[in-house]
């Protein structure tokens, strides 16, 4: 009965193959973009699950409360991870480590920067790792380094890295214990190297006395099944035991689950991240594979009356519903599985474009049954979303009428294709509002006044031989003719390494309790990166500069100064005299607004060399230049540098990632909506053939002819419009909420929307009646 059923089916799809292949190519569009984007989906979800303890790993934050601003940080006490180890059944392990920190790593002459961090208890308690040679036990030995696969690789080849000694940063040397596996790709965590600390050098013991200072990382195993409420009580028990004066903060522990995916926080509270990502191209890969169904359902009941007859002849003949429905749900598995196959050899082959589209390294495990699952669940799913509706109309029909000649297809089995068709309509003008929104949002960041210019302008890590010669380095910059000015910071100008309380002055509100920004500067800043100077002057180096300092634009208003110049502020305990008001420059995200900044005239405090190069010199030019004078000046170093536009367009990373994304499978789902309507307006105009013949010879020109046939669809892109307009912007509304600094929504977005979708479903729609208009009207009515 099987073999019947599929033979038979077989039989029907290679007799309309035209019907079947713009079905095929539907589907399999529709699959492809589905396998995709489920593939970034779960490597989405998948981050750091490779860890055993996945569930019962914790780091711990601090929402730090200024009153007008809750701030969450990570930075953690040196001595809080000792003092959580061993001292709370439910704290199993604890572990402390460094920010993941670049360092120059040297191996007989070969140097090459390399990320890793300090680290000190339980890490590998923590952490599943695994070892190729040596064990965790090489994290006691303070003169010892564990190094990943890929570093070893790097400086040993194939050769054996066990005792090798490794020079870091021109001065400590470290003895290779251990070897590791590279961490996945879909870890949080990653090193290239792990050091332990020293528990027996001054400054490290000096760290475990320091309860107030934050600069650490610290993680924790819980037991299973542990109260988290009454582990964070203890922790803040801990760590106001130990430092009573602080007052504004709340530590909690931060689910390893919510890593990756919840790391954003507003105002002390997680508002998502990625995960609002993953939720919405979930619902657009769902979206798509509907379209391709409908696609299929529109198609299958416009060309009901073709096969009106064989079900009437198949009823007389004994063929109950049953039986018939099986029968087109048999069609509409071929089809589906045909589908996939072809999209299968799709994914393969696009599979190295998306993967460097959304800088990932994603596989098709043809072998893993998780996949076989998904492929079953989406031949299952598309084949009865898409057969379903035309299997039980077709096997609906009347056979009496249909062996009559009286059948025709009544309002009932019109009405559903409309709301079909209506409903790929909405899609349709909902994804390219989307689309135009999502780029219209970044472009918004992208041209906002950032207050400097990051063109032309290069970072360049400094180090002690550097520093030590400056006053030389910045003269023979200067001299070279290709430099216009060069100054020292503290952090690089596109990252923000300190933040505090705001400084106190006479008068102040009590009430204004802020997050500042600080950041140390050498003369010259503001002429070298190109910030403008509101108010007063920059440092000119001279000693009264140690005692002063310069606000940005949003200092002054958070903290309500009409003229802050010449005023006096404190910070700690020394006092600040206001010499300058800078623009606002935008260091941290461009999404959000710049926080208030203090900067102060520290140039022995400063760890980044940034030079100015004149207008219309090419940068291979600048680099050449400059080059030689830090490699003579700074010969044990790498000489590293960075184009601040370059790191400035890293902040749009994943706002470009989703747009590029976004735009490619809209686009996609758009094609496909295309492929429909062309099938739909085909069978449609094949329908009405006869009656296009008769107004022909009535008089008829082609342009009442097109208009004839179009009003029905422009009817319906009418009706999509109505109901996709509100329903995109309150969709894009919500969305943009997540940014401070955002885009308004405009009216005439949707007119040019709803102009494209009107002008795409017209050109579709007059191809086909053109053709049958054009065509002699005599072979439609000798047929009659």
């Amino acid at each position: 009965m099987i073999k019947n059923y599929i033979k038979i089916a077989w039989r029907n799809l290679i007799r309309s193959l035209g019907f079947s292949l713009t079905n095929v190519l539907g589907l399999s569009i529709g699959i492809t973009c589905t396998i995709l984007i489920f593939m970034w989906v779960k490597n989405e979800l998948s981050y750091d699950k490779h860890n055993e303890n996945y569930n019962d790993v914790y780091q711990i934050l601090a929402n730090r409360d200024f009153k007008n601003t809750i701030f969450t940080d990570e930075s953690m006490a040196f001595p809080l991870s000792s003092a959580l180890q061993n001292s709370n059944p439910a704290i199993k392990s604890a572990a402390i480590t460094t920010h993941a920190e670049d360092h120059l790593v040297e191996y007989n002459g070969n140097k090459l920067k390399k990320t890793g961090r300090y680290t000190g208890g339980d890490f590998f308690d923590i952490f599943t790792v695994k070892f190729m040679i040596g064990s965790a036990a090489a994290l006691k030995d303070p003169r010892s380094v564990i190094i990943s696969q890929s570093t070893a690789k790097a400086f040993f080849g194939d050769a054996d890295p066990m005792n090798k000694v490794l020079k870091f940063d021109n001065q400590n040397n470290y003895k290779v214990a251990a070897v590791t596996k590279d961490m996945p790709q879909n870890s949080t965590v990653q090193f290239d190297f792990l050091v332990p600390f020293d528990y027996s050098s001054p400054n490290v013991q000096a760290s475990m006395k320091e309860w107030v200072n934050s600069s650490w990382y610290v993680y924790i195993k819980t037991a299973p099944g542990a109260n988290i409420a009454s582990v964070e009580k203890f922790i803040n028990d801990v760590k106001h035991q130990h430092d009573t004066h602080d007052q504004i903060s709340t530590y909690f522990a931060f689910p390893m689950s919510k890593w990756h995916l919840q790391s954003e926080f507003k105002e002390g509270k997680n508002v998502g991240g990625m995960i609002q990502y993953v939720k919405l191209f979930t619902i657009i890969a769902i979206v798509i594979l509907i379209i391709a169904c409908v696609n299929f359902m529109n198609l299958s009941t416009a060309r009901s009356e073709k096969r009106a007859k064989e079900v009437g002849i198949r009823k007389t003949l004994g063929s109950d519903k049953k039986q018939l429905i099986i029968q087109f749900f048999f069609e509409s598995m071929i089809l589906s599985l045909i589908a996939f196959v072809i999209s299968v050899l799709t994914v393969l082959l696009l599979l190295p474009a998306f993967n460097n589209l959304v800088n990932q390294r994603l596989s098709l495990n043809l072998t893993d049954p998780v996949f076989w699952l998904g492929a079953l669940l989406i031949i299952l799913f598309t084949g009865i979303t898409a057969g379903s509706y035309p299997a039980i109309y077709l096997s609906s029909f009347n056979p009496v009428k249909v062996l009559k000649g009286t059948f025709a297809a009544g309002k009932s089995a019109v009405l559903p294709r409309k709301v079909l068709v209506v409903m790929q309509f909405v899609t349709s003008i909902l994804l390219i509002s989307v689309t135009i929104i999502v780029y219209q949002q970044i472009q918004h960041v992208k041209n906002r006044d950032i207050g400097y210019n990051p063109n032309n302008l290069i970072m360049i890590p400094s180090s002690q031989a550097v520093d030590k010669s400056y006053s030389a380095v910045k003269n023979e910059l200067l001299g070279t003719g290709v430099i216009s000015a060069v100054s020292r910071t503290m952090s690089p100008i596109t990252q923000v390494w300190w933040k505090s309380p705001s400084p106190d002055y006479d008068g102040k509100p009590a009430d204004v309790n802020v997050i500042f920004t600080g950041l140390n500067v050498d003369v010259d800043y503001t002429k070298t990166v190109g910030a403008r100077i509101i108010k007063g002057h920059d440092f000119t180096g001279k000693p009264s500069d140690s005692l002063s300092m310069m606000l940005n634009e949003a200092a002054v208003k958070v903290l309500n100064l009409k003229d802050p110049i010449g005023m006096q502020m404190r910070y700690g305990r020394r006092k600040f005299t206001v010499i300058g008001v800078t623009s606002n420059v935008v260091m941290e995200s461009p999404f959000k607004p710049v926080d208030p900044q203090m900067i102060y005239y520290r140039p022995d405090g400063s760890s980044m060399v940034n030079v100015r190069v004149k207008n219309g010199v090419n940068p291979k030019k600048a680099i050449a230049a400059l080059e030689p004078i830090f490699k003579k000046y700074n010969p044990e170093n790498l000489f590293e540098y960075q184009f601040v536009d370059q790191e400035f367009g890293k902040k749009f990373i994943t706002e470009e990632l989703i747009g590029n994304i976004t735009n490619i499978f809209a686009g996609l789902a758009i094609l496909i909506c295309c492929i429909g309507l062309g099938g739909l307006a085909s069978f449609t105009v094949e329908k009405r053939f006869r009656e296009i013949g008769i107004r022909k010879v009535v008089g008829a020109n082609v342009q009442q002819l097109l208009s004839l046939i179009s009003k029905e669809f422009m009817q319906l892109v009418g009706i999509a419009f109505i109901i996709a307009v509100p329903l995109t912007w309150w969709l894009m509304y919500k969305w943009l909420q997540n940014y401070e600094y955002r885009v308004s929504i405009q009216i005439w977005l949707f007119g040019i929307v709803g102009v494209i979708i009107l002008l795409l479903t017209l050109i579709i729609v007059s191809l086909n009646t053109i053709r049958a208009a054009l065509a002699n009207p005599v072979k439609s009515l000798r047929s009659e």
